[in-house]
């Protein structure tokens, strides 16, 4: 089953020589309206998730789906392989339905659009983007229930479907989703937001096309996509061992009760390919938590991760792919059988991204391993009726500790996404029945080390309207681990302080909580982990770090430095507790610091983070 493409001209594209200069010409032109359809979406979309916090990903691809320039790659060779109608000049084409798409989208909240690019009847290229929708219908406001257990439950699943015919808006369909959402009128100006967008880069190819040939931008394309596959075989062939490398870590839990949830790799090299075995990966999750791992996104993660820490320079596309392979088994977390419910895929995707980096780092860790950090996007909802009875809600994705790396300290307060920004306080406050009466780093968050860990993100909601909230975040359990002798980052917590001064400690990933006008929710996020020895770290850097509020007095201490109560160093008493501490440590330093086993982590829960221990998974037969 594929798509198949109607084109009037069947004249067939040639392969032809371009000089360097046209290449970076044509390059920098496609990277350029990369950049403009994030412009067109920011300016015309609604939602705050979009517009604000720029929760997208654009594309442009070749006409075989190979994206040439975007962020997040990967979905429309998949798409094109589960859609098998015919596509046309005007046509544009809409889904969210992971199941039916091998995953172009991982969950139903986030809506993809692709536009076929036609010039002269023929098919030149492809825009897309898909955009999280602040409402997709379902159980819960925002439509990510952490306890669905089928992805019938997660709102209104959207087939691959044309939303245009021939350059015709299909309004009755439209309508139909629409009709199915609680924010249609954010949904209807996001959506449109996605085409328009899609569209602006689609005219920019055609442009290209038009000023130096159909050929030369086809062949322009082939270079870009041969630039990457020979810079990254490079960099396989030099950095990924061919004796097997294996890394584990944990979803700390599924939001019922249960976890924590092993995520398991093994990498290895077999001539110019790199391969990756999740295999030990726990079986899927009975509620949201599981993660549709489509094979070419994770060939985009580890793409995109490599070149970031090897060579920033070398321009980002699918060229590589054929040199990656990714093996999932099926039935698993990161590979669910139909129907399983997928909305809470986010806490699985960031941590795929520290196995990622344990994996490539590991074998020359001074030069290329990272310590673990906020590997997530929690989310945290608040809707009900203001008062003037209008119904209102809010969807905000907190930020967290980037870890310390090879190259310096983590950054404080920060998103996953690197291309996700912070939607202003003011704007929140003018919009929704909410006051934020705290937004700041957490002191000593990050753990300690040669490069401290970035701090996590503590958000203070008063609520100024009864409503409801709910909350997803990971980390609670299990901490962000440090290396080469740091230290693990500070886990998450959500505190809710009732109006009369009641305090509630809350589980990581809970709907439903109620709440009253005056009710103060923290919101509190995880530090990336430290690397290298504290003890190395310079202490005038250490006191340069309280002065400026990221780690306190006491904190200062886990890096033996000692200052008096007006912040000034301590020198003699800094050498001596150094000596002190450096005489009770183990001789080798292990290279992974996990802040304590699983049993461990679990025996000591309740005291540590105020919640009980989750039981251990059950897991039921999946239906196949």
């Amino acid at each position: 089953m594929s798509a198949n493409i109607i084109e009037t001209n069947s004249t067939p594209f040639e392969r032809i020589d371009v000089q360097g200069v046209t290449v970076d010409l044509i390059e920098n032109s496609l990277k350029n309206a990369r950049e403009e359809m994030d412009a067109v979406l920011f300016r015309t979309a609604m939602s705050p998730g979009i517009r604000e916090q720029g929760d997208c990903f654009p594309m442009i691809a070749t006409r075989d789906g190979k994206m040439v320039v975007g962020q997040f790659g990967s979905f429309i060779g998949p798409f094109l392989q589960a859609y098998d109608a015919e596509i046309e000049e005007g046509d544009v084409i809409l889904t969210n339905d992971p199941y039916m798409c091998n995953a172009a989208v991982s969950h139903l909240p986030d809506w993809l659009v692709l536009v076929p690019v036609f010039k002269d009847g023929r098919h030149l290229a492809w825009t897309a983007m898909f955009g999280h929708m602040s409402d997709n219908g379902g159980m819960v406001p925002g439509s990510m229930p952490i306890e669905a257990t089928s992805i019938f439950q997660e709102g209104v699943r959207i087939p691959p479907t044309k939303l245009y015919k021939k350059g015709v808006l299909q309004e009755d369909l439209l309508n139909l989703i629409l009709h199915n959402v609680r924010t249609p009128q954010w949904n209807k100006f996001d959506l449109n937001a996605l085409v328009a967008a899609c569209n602006t880069a689609s005219k920019r190819c055609v442009e290209i096309a038009e000023r130096f040939g159909d050929d030369v931008l086809f062949s322009t394309m082939a270079v870009m996509l041969e630039r990457n596959y020979l810079a990254m075989e490079h960099i396989i062939c030099n950095f990924i061992p061919e004796e097997p490398r294996e890394f584990v870590d944990y979803l700390c839990d599924d939001g019922v009760g249960m976890g924590p949830y092993k995520i398991a790799c093994k990498m290895w090299r077999e001539g110019n390919r790199v391969i990756f075995d999740f295999d030990g990966t726990d079986p899927q999750a009975q509620s949201s938590v599981n993660f549709y791992l489509n094979e070419d996104m994770f060939k985009m993660f580890f793409g995109s991760f490599t070149i970031n820490v090897v060579d920033p320079q070398i321009v980002f596309n699918d060229g590589f792919y054929d040199l990656v392979d990714v093996r999932i088994p099926q039935g698993t977390l990161l590979k669910p059988n139909y129907p399983a419910a997928l909305s809470g895929r986010t806490h699985a995707l960031g941590r795929i991204f520290d196995v990622l980096g344990a994996l490539l780092g590991m074998g020359a860790p001074e030069q290329l391993l990272n310590a673990a950090g906020f590997s997530d996007s929690p989310h945290m909802f608040y809707s009900g009726y203001d008062d003037k009875g209008e119904w209102f809600q809010l969807y905000q994705i907190g930020f967290g500790g980037i870890p310390g790396r090879p190259v310096g300290d983590g950054p404080d307060g920060h998103s996953l996404w690197p291309g996700f920004t912070n939607v202003p306080n003011e704007f929140i406050e003018s919009y929704f029945p909410v006051r934020i009466e705290r937004y700041e780093t957490i002191p000593d968050s990050g753990g300690a080390g040669l490069h401290r860990g970035g701090n996590g993100l503590s958000v203070a909601y008063r609520f100024l309207s009864d409503g409801e909230i709910a909350v997803h975040d990971d980390r609670w359990l299990t901490h962000p681990w440090g290396v080469l002798g740091g230290d693990p980052g500070m886990r998450s917590t959500k505190k809710l302080v009732t109006a009369d001064g009641t305090e509630h400690w809350l589980p990581a990933k809970k709907e439903g909580i109620k709440v009253k006008a005056g009710d103060l929710l923290y919101f509190n996020t995880w530090g990336g982990a430290g690397w290298g020895d504290p003890l190395a770290r310079d202490a005038e850097l250490v006191r340069q770090d309280v002065e400026r509020g990221l780690v306190t007095i006491d904190g200062a201490r886990r890096y033996g430095v000692v200052l008096s109560d007006a912040g000034e160093l301590d020198a003699a008493a800094t050498n001596a507790l150094r000596d002190e501490m450096a005489a009770v440590r183990p001789e080798q330093t292990p290279l992974f610091n996990f802040g304590g086993s699983v049993e461990e982590l679990k025996a000591c829960c309740l005291e540590q983070t105020h919640l009980a221990a989750p039981e251990t998974p059950t897991f039921l037969k999946a239906q196949m």
